[in-house]
């Protein structure tokens, strides 16, 4: 065996040891499956304020075949053109690309209960690894990947390609999904999406799984898993934390500028019942999008040390703007139409007095007019977010 060989063999193997990888038709996948040829011409390497370019070409084969099989997400893109080859040393950048990490790959593949006959709609191609071992799995005829970038999309066709699957590779918005070869059975999103579109369900079969991840900020997101039925709705649960790039149709734009000119009109002041660095723990952070759909948490630190957080919708021209005490405890002025720490903060405190559930907790109803949201056995903690 050579040494890719065995070094999908390892890979496997750490995977079964550690509950990710459980199905005999994925095992077999992810031993077939070369990760080094998805990740070509090469990957940055997080160095801290840089990212490293590391070269296939240009680097000892058997480094490149370590850094091709760590438990790691390999950034493939920057800033949404720059790929390793093309630049000379570390540069600073926005990930843009990525092959994310094995386990979260297989994991995916798992929750999706894929089997023979099944017909899959992936949105995010990304480098086509995960496309391979749906390929493997299904069929190669059986996968649809749709990419929105097209330097990417014709990275990842040419890699499916040496890989040996002639697969449905298409370059578009994934959020629109792909009706020509609908219906689907199964649909996986490897990007994070605000809401599920309900192109996804119109294009998938009564009893179809759809899994993604929802939410738009970058950490307190959840994967969410949604079963088809026949009225044309989808229904389901957050069944774990995950944490993928967003949709570029969706990417959003950091609030910049001057933030105390932006929250120097306030239309009320008080004291906090919870603090809003709880936003900073993933749960609560998840609550926040769903009680303040459109909103951003901002942290900055004043020149003299003190600590500042923000609340912005800008959309909504709304801001919460907070201070901290000499008590530990917090203020907030709030300004705009929309009192975004009322709505924020009233579900912290019923999340809070039900004990705090983890995300898992979480259910969710898809209809082609809303989302809904809930915590059973709390009717506080219910959401209707409005299609538009």
């Amino acid at each position: 065996m050579n040494d890719s060989g065995r070094l999908r063999r390892r890979l496997a193997e750490q995977l079964v040891r550690d509950g990710v990888l459980r199905s005999p038709l994925l095992r077999a996948a992810v031993e077939a499956v070369p990760r080094e040829v998805f990740l070509r011409p090469g990957v940055f390497l997080d160095g801290g304020d840089v990212w490293k370019p590391v070269v296939a070409g240009g680097t000892d084969p058997g480094e490149w075949l370590e850094i091709a099989y760590r438990r790691d997400t390999l950034t493939t893109q920057l800033d949404g053109y720059l790929s390793a080859d093309q630049v000379d040393g570390p540069v600073a950048g926005v990930p843009t690309s990525s092959s994310t990490t094995p386990d979260t790959v297989v994991g995916m593949i798992e929750h999706l209960e894929v089997e023979p006959g099944r017909r899959v709609l992936e949105i995010g191609t990304g480098t086509g690894y995960s496309a391979a071992l749906l390929c493997h799995c299904l069929g190669e005829d059986d996968v649809t990947t749709v990419e929105v970038d097209p330097d990417v999309a014709k990275r990842a066709d040419d890699a499916l390609e040496t890989a040996g699957f002639s697969t449905w590779t298409v370059t578009g918005d994934g959020l629109l999904g792909h009706p020509r070869n609908a219906p689907y059975d199964r649909v996986i999103a490897t990007c994070a999406v605000r809401r599920i579109p309900h192109s996804w369900v119109r294009q998938t079969r009564p009893g179809g799984i759809i899994l993604s991840t929802v939410g738009s900020w970058p950490y307190g997101t959840g994967l969410a898993k949604v079963i088809v039925d026949a009225d044309g709705n989808a229904e389901g649960r957050i069944i774990g934390r995950s944490s993928f790039m967003q949709a570029r149709a969706q990417a959003v734009v950091p609030v910049a500028g001057d933030l105390s000119a932006r929250t120097a009109h306030a239309d009320s002041e008080r004291e906090t019942e919870v603090p809003p660095t709880l936003l900073e723990e993933w749960m609560p952070a998840f609550l926040a999008q769903l009680a303040a759909p459109g909103a951003q948490f901002v942290r900055a630190t004043r020149s003299d040390g003190t600590r500042l957080r923000y609340l912005f919708d800008p959309a909504r021209e709304s801001f919460a703007g907070f201070g901290a005490r000499g008590d530990d405890g917090w203020t907030v002025r709030q300004g705009g139409p929309v009192a975004l720490w009322d709505r924020v903060e009233e579900a912290l405190t019923a999340w809070l007095a039900a004990g705090s559930p983890e995300i898992e907790a979480v259910r969710l109803r898809v209809t082609q007019d809303a989302h809904l949201y809930w915590i059973d056995g709390t009717p506080a903690l219910r959401w209707r977010h409005r299609l538009v």
